[in-house]
């Protein structure tokens, strides 16, 4: 039968052949497919607790995509692996590495020269990954993952509580995450700075 998905705002439609990449047969709808990636979440939560990757070592391309792979690695083939087509949202698939690589590069210099919080650098940081879109699918929950990380083993602060809410799922709080995305495109990052912290 394959995977069905209904896509819902703001989410990124897969190609059929990133779709074929399922490692798990037994998801055919969005709502398992949720449901699995949360628990891909909750197991990269656990490595970042346990591993307690450094600062300097969260800044490296290599752990933006140990992050993602560890994330999704039992549901997707391609996990941890830059996406190989375009999207409706992100850069041109070319242009991943250097974009990326230039947003690592703008996270050291706010944290050795401080131009920001260290609560806003981290949204700064998630805002800039999401734009980027590195991969296929999980861009969003791994954007706010990578900004956890930076919060709790590289500032020593807790994690966000975005909004209490499933973000994967239509409803209230995806609608303000969405906004609050919005205002950030016109660089004022208060909505999502208030909204992260919601």
């Amino acid at each position: 039968m394959g995977l069905i998905i209904d896509y819902i705002d703001g989410q990124t439609p897969l190609d059929e052949d990133e779709k074929e990449g399922i490692l798990m047969p037994q998801i055919s709808t969005r709502g398992e497919l949720d449901e699995f990636e949360q628990l891909g979440v909750e197991n990269a939560i656990i490595w970042l607790k346990t591993t307690k990757p450094t600062i300097g070592a969260m800044l490296t391309q290599d752990f933006v995509k140990e992050l993602h792979y560890r994330m999704f690695n039992n549901i997707w083939a391609w996990a941890g692996d830059f996406r190989k087509t375009n999207k409706n949202i992100g850069v041109d698939k070319y242009a991943i590495p250097v974009e990326l690589r230039i947003l690592l590069d703008d996270c050291r210099y706010w944290i050795e020269n401080k131009p920001f919080n260290e609560i806003e650098i981290a949204i700064r940081a998630s805002y800039r990954m999401v734009a980027i879109h590195p991969f296929a699918n999980g861009n969003d929950r791994h954007s706010r993952l990578f900004a956890d990380a930076l919060m709790s083993n590289g500032f020593g602060l807790p994690y966000f509580t975005w909004g209490g809410s499933n973000l994967a799922k239509h409803g209230d709080a995806r609608t303000l995450y969405l906004q609050a995305l919005k205002r950030a495109d016109d660089q004022d990052f208060a909505p999502l700075i208030a909204f992260a912290q919601s």
